[in-house]
């Protein structure tokens, strides 16, 4: 049985990827940085919560240590985390907010990994699945065809630039480890004000495909839910 790790996982795509992989027969660890959010979307589909803050190397830590006492092991790590830079016009936005973004959005994907790779090391099949966004393609902002070449967000686009790019170096460097990338889609989510086409299920379709296959179905893929995506 698939035992599966999801930060950032208290609502949105997270929790919807939660609901539908325990749903599946999976054994998934909710976790979440507020304690309270995070103990009752836990407890709504039945699963077991750790706290972690992905921007904290202690939480980080105490998360790995928790994991490691109680299941053991994951098979599959999916680092769903994220944040948006604040609604103000591109010329406002200041180092800090960018910080802020990249700390949550892009180095907590190296520090969450890091720490939970023993874990996965201990896994027959591990695997990543890295959150990232079609707003970070170069191809698919420059389509104008394309939703994500109406969206403007610097911060967030270049941060899920960074997490594709990741994705691609981790699936060079970690041996044994299959590392892929998923776009969900744009997704009525709180993340962008409920704005997005797609439902929440719509948009965990590809991170549950990649969570679900088998483990000879590649690495170093960036998809959504249609197939692969152009950066």
């Amino acid at each position: 049985m698939t035992i599966t790790f999801i930060t950032g996982a208290n609502k949105g795509l997270g929790h919807e990827t939660a609901r539908r992989l325990a749903e599946l027969g999976q054994t998934v660890v909710l976790g979440a940085r507020d304690r309270e959010r995070g103990q009752d979307a836990a407890d709504r589909i039945g699963v077991r919560f750790v706290p972690i803050d992905v921007t904290d190397d202690a939480s980080v830590a105490a998360a790995a240590s928790d994991i490691l006492e109680h299941e053991g092991h994951i098979d599959l790590l999916i680092n769903n985390a994220g944040i948006m830079e604040p609604r103000v016009p591109a010329g406002e936005l200041t180092s800090a907010d960018a910080a802020n973004v990249f700390q949550t959005n892009v180095i907590s994907v190296v520090r969450v990994t890091s720490a939970f790779l023993p874990l996965l090391q201990k896994s027959q099949h591990p695997a990543v699945i890295n959150v990232s966004s079609g707003v970070g393609s170069q191809a698919l902002t420059h389509d104008p065809d394309r939703v994500e070449s109406k969206v403007v967000s610097p911060l967030y686009a270049a941060s899920k630039a960074a997490v594709t790019m990741l994705t691609i170096q981790y699936a060079k460097a970690l041996s044994g480890v299959r590392v892929n990338a998923v776009d969900p889609g744009y997704t009525a989510t709180d993340l962008n004000g409920r704005r997005g086409q797609q439902t929440v299920t719509e948009g965990t379709d590809a991170i549950v495909a990649l969570a679900t296959e088998t483990s000879d179905a590649g690495t170093g893929r960036f998809v959504d839910r249609f197939g692969p995506v152009p950066w």
